[in-house]
């Protein structure tokens, strides 16, 4: 999925881009603390739960076959003229896998990904990726360990906030988290652009609190929306 058409999907059209660069900017004037935000189509490759998913489908397809075996004989019976023991085998084993192709093409569909893959597991993978893109991204490197990422995880529906070393000491993960529910719950009723602008002020304020401007206070971060590639 494109930059663009993600950002479509959530709702933010290019001046919506723009306001959150600026709140981004704003925010950050009035703290020596900085804010990046990410946002990826999905947080990992979940291959192999869907191919998983798949199979376990397929093999219940040729067990619901297996009760039903002379009403498919006589049925494949109607199109040949003489009878072969290996006709009944491979229209099974042919349907079965028809049926593995058809569930894995639809679990690449998020709202079926979402059945498929456990929470727990969707959960776990965009933490770590969260956790990368904080490391690679130079987060974790400023100047005062001030820094935070909000990071948006489409396929998944969820929202990270992670924070440096140097605001954990002064401001507890919960707070992040009340205001990552608050994020995930803007973009699930479609309001995207509100809720990443009501967010936005909200760390502003609480990083202003405890860590406030000083009269050095470079801009370390880009202050717009990163859209990452899937699963990178």
């Amino acid at each position: 999925m494109s930059a663009q058409k993600l950002t479509r999907k959530l709702g933010l059209s290019e001046a919506d881009l723009a306001s959150i660069k600026d709140a981004v900017a704003d925010a950050e004037r009035r703290t020596n603390g900085e804010i990046a935000i990410a946002v990826t189509e999905e947080s990992s490759d979940y291959s192999f739960f869907e191919l998983f998913a798949s199979v376990l489908l397929g093999a219940v397809g040729f067990a619901v076959m297996l009760p039903f075996n002379a009403q498919i004989e006589a049925l494949i019976g109607r199109f040949f003229w003489h009878e072969e023991t290996w006709y009944l085998p491979a229209f099974c084993g042919i349907a079965s896998f028809a049926i593995i192709a058809v569930c894995f093409f639809l679990a690449n569909i998020p709202a079926v990904d979402r059945v498929v893959i456990p929470r727990a597991i969707r959960r776990t993978r965009v933490y770590n990726r969260a956790l990368r893109h904080f490391v690679e991204s130079g987060v974790y490197a400023t100047k005062d360990r001030t820094g935070i990422l909000i990071f948006i995880s489409y396929m998944e529906r969820e929202v990270r906030i992670v924070a440096d070393s140097g605001i954990n000491e002064k401001i507890e993960q919960a707070e992040w988290d009340d205001i990552a529910r608050a994020l995930a719950e803007g973009i699930r009723d479609r309001k995207a652009a509100s809720a990443l602008a009501t967010v936005i002020a909200r760390c502003g304020v609480l990083l202003e609190r405890h860590f406030p401007a000083k009269k050095e206070n470079p801009n370390e971060l880009p202050d717009g929306l990163v859209v990452l590639e899937a699963g990178e």
